[in-house]
């Protein structure tokens, strides 16, 4: 008789103390839970496995990017009726499913463990990556978890991220979503042209790009300002592809693109400074040198725009830790930190920060039209790297999405300045003369 969904629904909710919030498939076709949930398919025995071993998020993870697991109904609503499990009882969860004294709980436990079937637990798929040691954020350690995330195939984020090769927040107005509303495209242009705006960019201005990606910042800095670009990036991947966009359209004279660790630079000083999406790598070991490294590089009244991803803060900082899933599979060793303490450390490193905006919104936006790109184009993302990959993307950006949407996580861009004698800043009187009006 076909019972295992019945039999998983009902172990898991003596364990957890709480109803399911999902509808369960098993793999011998039974099912069981709400009916009008979205459904947890879970294909094979081994999924339980992965999770008895890593209790949480990342045994969940390895189950998905193996094809061990499914949604079958919105994605979205799925990720976020199982984030009450993962991020609000996350604790309560992985404590919950290892041994208890409670004899109905410990019983249960083993009732998980028949049904899961042969210990031990399946390897990790190939994607995760391999464990790392030694101290975080040296420059090899950071060259290697660098090559992990963009290393994956030009190709494949071309699918992903669309023309515009931006894989950082995209800048909507009130018309986003609305019939006849800004394109992806048309939003990323608008980032970086607000960036460039907030940078005072003109003709002539020299830019350090950090974290360059594949070349539209400074492109885009160089094309429409007339500045002249460093960009740089660990990437090889990038930087090949980023070289080539800029020779197809003639600005070789105007940028150019290293492979380089920020730490290297040494020919400042620049007129401004751009860091979009690069300081979560930097790590919280790290972040008061990179602040330090890069006021050096700045001229006295040069500007930085920092823009970077912040998490909520700890009650107790100490007990933070790095994200499972986006360790092992997306951002190795990539850390967020509150915004108040980017501040803070841009301030300590001798800039006056001058402006802060939250764009939180609009990374939620950006990441759902990335997830359709990914969906639309699945067949071709998945031969441009593999199905694992695809599905670790797939997961990671929906489950962003959920994130910023519910305010776990927000996007900053910080404008600072290096101040110049007398404490000048060479500021407007009048902040946000860069913002223009809406449509």
């Amino acid at each position: 008789m076909a019972d295992a969904a019945l039999r998983l629904t009902t172990l898991a909710e003596e364990l957890l103390g709480t109803p399911l919030p999902v509808r369960i498939r098993a793999w011998d076709g039974s099912e069981s839970g709400p009916a009008d949930a979205p459904v947890l398919v879970v294909r094979s025995r081994r999924a339980l496995r992965r999770l008895l071993w890593k209790p949480g998020e990342l045994g969940l993870a390895r189950a998905w990017v193996a094809g061990e697991i499914d949604i079958e109904g919105d994605l979205y609503e799925a990720l976020d009726r199982i984030a009450g499990l993962l991020w609000d009882r996350g604790a309560e969860t992985k404590s919950a499913i290892h041994p208890v004294r409670d004899p109905r709980l410990r019983a249960a436990a083993r009732g998980l463990l028949a049904l899961a079937g042969p210990w031990p637990p399946p390897r990790p798929p190939a994607e995760e990556v391999r464990r790392r040691t030694g101290p975080l954020h040296t420059k090899r350690r950071d060259k290697e978890s660098i090559s992990h995330h963009y290393d994956v195939g030009n190709d494949f984020y071309g699918l992903v991220l669309g023309p515009s090769m931006v894989y950082s927040c995209a800048y909507f107005d009130d018309s986003a979503g609305s019939v006849g509303g800004v394109t992806l495209e048309e939003a990323q242009h608008a980032k970086l042209d607000l960036i460039s705006r907030k940078l005072a960019l003109k003709e002539g201005t020299r830019l350090l790009d950090v974290g360059c990606g594949w070349g539209s910042m400074a492109m885009h800095a160089a094309r429409e300002y007339g500045a002249h670009v460093t960009g740089i990036t660990l990437s090889t991947a990038q930087a090949a592809y980023a070289r080539k966009r800029i020779a197809d359209e003639g600005l070789t004279d105007r940028i150019e693109i290293r492979v380089q660790d920020y730490r290297d630079v040494r020919d400042g000083p620049y007129d401004a400074i751009s860091s979009i999406g690069m300081a979560e790598h930097v790590g919280s070991v790290q972040y008061r040198a990179y602040a330090d490294d890069l006021f050096a590089l700045l001229k006295p009244g040069g500007r930085l725009l920092n823009h970077q991803i912040a998490r909520r803060p700890e009650p107790n900082e100490e007990e933070y830790r790095i994200d499972e899933f986006i360790d092992a599979y997306v951002f190795p060793d990539g850390e967020l930190a509150p915004l108040g303490r980017t501040v803070g450390t841009l301030e300590e490193a001798g800039f006056e920060v001058r402006d802060v905006e939250s764009i939180r919104e609009h990374y939620a936006l950006t990441l759902r039209q990335w997830v359709a790109n990914l969906e639309a184009n699945w067949s071709q993302a998945v031969r441009a790297t593999s199905r694992g990959r695809a599905r670790v993307w797939q997961l990671y950006m929906a489950a962003s999405a959920l994130s910023f949407e519910r305010n776990r996580i927000g996007v900053n861009q910080v404008l600072a300045v290096r101040p110049g004698e007398n404490g000048a800043s060479g500021m407007p009187l009048r902040a946000r003369t860069w913002n223009p009006p809406l449509r």
